[in-house]
């Protein structure tokens, strides 16, 4: 989903940061991002240092950029306008989305290695449970059961990525539908 954007960015972009993103992708697998250089990114991606450097200042800008497009990535796919889709169906969709890029989900969420990629995917998620919770109101069951909005939006965003991050690091072993369905049933049918 690159470069959906309002204005269409030219192809030779897209793929250039493609080659970048899968060569962190693969090194981070080999080393602690710590020890990763740009030089190494740069080989990896059959790419010169310079062109690197058109795209992003250093290895942090790179990180905090993918983590935007990732987060951009999953707010579409989510798609928060359909308000009166239930909550389960809407979370098939993330996990279907994380299983067809599960080679990129399981090297930033599944490793500490990554934090950036996990604190933005919480701060999504608290924004989306949040909503949700607001949307319904009085006849959310976070209000009826008089449970506290705040915790009850830290525990739904913790719970989920917990969830994520294990389906993750066992190789999913459920597909994203019954998976789905578990936490919601876990979750008391839509508490949120």
């Amino acid at each position: 989903m690159p470069g959906h954007s309002k204005h269409p960015i030219d192809p030779r972009i897209i793929r250039t940061r493609q080659l970048i993103k899968e060569a962190f992708i693969d090194l981070v697998q080999e080393m602690d991002i710590e020890k990763m250089t740009i030089s190494r990114i740069a080989d990896r991606a059959t790419i010169n240092r310079v062109t690197f450097y058109l795209h992003y200042r250093d290895i942090p800008d790179m990180l905090e950029k993918m983590a935007d497009e990732m987060i951009e990535d999953l707010q579409l796919v989510l798609n928060q306008d359909v308000a009166d889709e239930e909550d389960w169906l809407m979370l098939v969709r993330l996990l279907e989305y994380i299983a067809e890029h599960a080679k990129f989900y399981k090297v930033v969420l599944g490793t500490k290695r990554a934090s950036v990629f996990t604190e933005r995917l919480l701060n999504m998620l608290t924004g989306v449970i949040t909503s949700r919770i607001e949307m319904r109101g009085p006849e959310s069951l976070v209000y009826k059961l008089g449970i506290q909005k705040d915790i009850a939006i830290w525990h739904g965003s913790s719970a989920l990525i917990g969830t994520i991050v294990s389906w993750l690091r066992n190789d999913m072993p459920y597909t994203p539908t019954f998976l789905a369905k578990q936490f919601f049933m876990i979750n008391n049918k839509g508490l949120y």
